[in-house]
């Protein structure tokens, strides 16, 4: 007969949190030993609704990566209210918009098409959002991505979606 395990049992504490590792203002991780450049609330300490618009504050703001993290967080938050998959489109449309900024075309195109199907099948207006001018907008700079109108990095031309 095996032996019952004695290490840590998966249950958090503030010894088995994993630090925040530094980032820069597109999420991308730094060095430990470096400063970090991007500051976000406490989203887990937040509740659905303050995410929401949380995520419409940052994503206002150019904070793509805020505003995915505050999204991913409602969606996850969401779960058996039958607005999951709306937060999930937002999510990926945050996370679309963090890969444009960052230089992956491919990245880019592919959530944001993922976030314009998810937001796009759900009643206009909802939650306070245009549903389908967003839908639009985000197909929209898919293609424009897509045929190389809108090129990917850091200076990127685009116009912050109706959020």
């Amino acid at each position: 007969m095996r032996e019952e395990a004695t290490g840590k049992t998966g249950v958090p504490s503030p010894t088995r949190q994993k630090p925040e590792r530094p980032r820069d203002r597109l999420g991308r991780p730094l060095a430990w030993d470096a400063e970090n450049l991007l500051h976000l609330p406490d989203f887990d300490a937040m509740t659905l609704d303050q995410n929401h618009q949380a995520g419409r504050r940052l994503a206002g703001e150019g904070n793509w990566f805020g505003a995915h993290e505050a999204w991913e967080t409602a969606w996850k938050q969401a779960r058996g209210t039958g607005d999951e998959e709306f937060y999930k489109g937002l999510s990926q449309m945050g996370a679309g918009y963090v890969h444009l900024l960052r230089g992956n075309a491919h990245g880019a195109r592919t959530l944001l098409r993922r976030g314009a199907g998810r937001v796009g099948a759900f009643p206009d207006p909802h939650l306070g959002i245009a549903t389908a001018a967003l839908a639009a907008e985000l197909e929209a700079l898919a293609a424009r991505v897509a045929d190389g109108r809108v090129v990917p990095g850091e200076d990127a031309a685009y116009d912050t979606p109706p959020v």
